[in-house]
């Protein structure tokens, strides 16, 4: 079998969507599940481009757990190194949608969840080694045995292909920022590429201004990708820095749009595209998933991406 094209690492749960748009859950009726998790987000977009896509997760012994492998499958991404843990329910997460730029999320994730509980020892290093692109998360760094799984992972591909590390600060993962810096010091040396926005760069070298792209080129990272928000994106790479502007879009709901940010990214990397036209593309994927209500169901083909940048110029 060939190797992956992209091999993602971290978190998979069920996401729990509110069809009352504008209410908060205690006026919530109804919701609709979809799979969810930045890492099985993100391979569910590459594999939207056609690319070949694994993910390295755990799910609970449970119907939720066998819905994320159906799911998963009828996206097109290789689960098998998606396992069972019996002690502990697959996870779900609930958001509140207020757009265009209020979507609080209240995640389920306890006593622990699953996907922090993938082990060292369990690991195909082999196929981390030999897919093109290996992306983690910071979240795999916040609990045992998943923190040292995951630093495990970086150390045996060592910096090898393309290597991603999504900075994705979640602080009710952690007991604190300091906690979390320390752990992603760690893990920099043996990333290539690092993405994150502002606070999470700031968790990640202590910038959150014109600075952070430096500091992360000091730990290591040959390309810097950081998210602004409304001031688009901004990509670091060999003393070049690329700046540019987001799609402008009706937001629905901003959950899912930094996952297919991160999907399009392995697919601009992959194609060797410029870092221009890669950032562009990468903004309008999310764009797109932001226009949407789901996050893993809404990622677009690539003919979708390209339909609204030829709309985003014309306009």
């Amino acid at each position: 079998m060939p190797a992956d094209e992209v091999l993602t690492m971290g978190r998979l749960g069920v996401d729990l969507y509110p069809q009352q748009i504008g209410r908060s859950l205690r006026e919530v009726a109804t919701f609709e599940k979809f799979l969810g998790g930045s890492a099985a987000n993100v391979t569910v977009a590459a594999a939207r481009y056609g690319r070949r896509s694994a993910l390295i997760s755990r799910t609970g012994a449970d119907p939720f757990g066998d819905f994320l492998h159906d799911a998963l499958r009828g996206f097109g991404v290789d689960d098998r190194y998606v396992t069972a843990v019996e002690r502990y329910p697959t996870p779900v997460t609930f958001c509140e949608i207020f757009p265009p730029d209020d979507f609080p999320l209240y995640f389920y994730r306890f006593p622990k969840a699953p996907d922090l509980e993938i082990h060292e020892a369990e690991l195909d290093l082999d196929a981390i080694r030999a897919a093109d692109i290996f992306w983690v998360t910071g979240t795999g760094l916040c609990q045992e045995p998943s923190r040292s799984a995951t630093l495990a992972a970086l150390k045996a591909r060592d910096r090898a292909g393309i290597t991603v590390f999504d900075l994705d600060y979640r602080p009710m993962f952690w007991s604190s920022r300091e906690e979390a810096r320390a752990l992603y010091q760690q893990a920099l040396p043996y990333a290539t590429v690092a993405v994150g926005n502002l606070d999470e760069c700031f968790t990640a070298v202590g910038e959150r201004g014109p600075g952070a792209a430096a500091a992360l080129h000091d730990a290591g990272v040959g390309l810097a990708v950081i998210k602004q928000g409304p001031a688009g994106v901004l990509a670091s790479e060999h003393g070049r820095d690329v700046r540019v502007p987001p799609v402008p879009v009706e937001v629905v709901n901003g959950l899912g749009a930094g996952d297919a940010f991160g999907g399009a990214l392995c697919h601009g990397l992959l194609s060797g595209w410029d870092l221009e036209t890669t950032m562009r593309f990468c903004n309008a994927a999310g764009a797109i998933v932001a226009s949407r209500l789901s996050c893993a169901d809404a990622m677009p083909t690539e003919q979708e991406v390209r339909d609204l940048l030829k709309e985003a110029t014309r306009a």
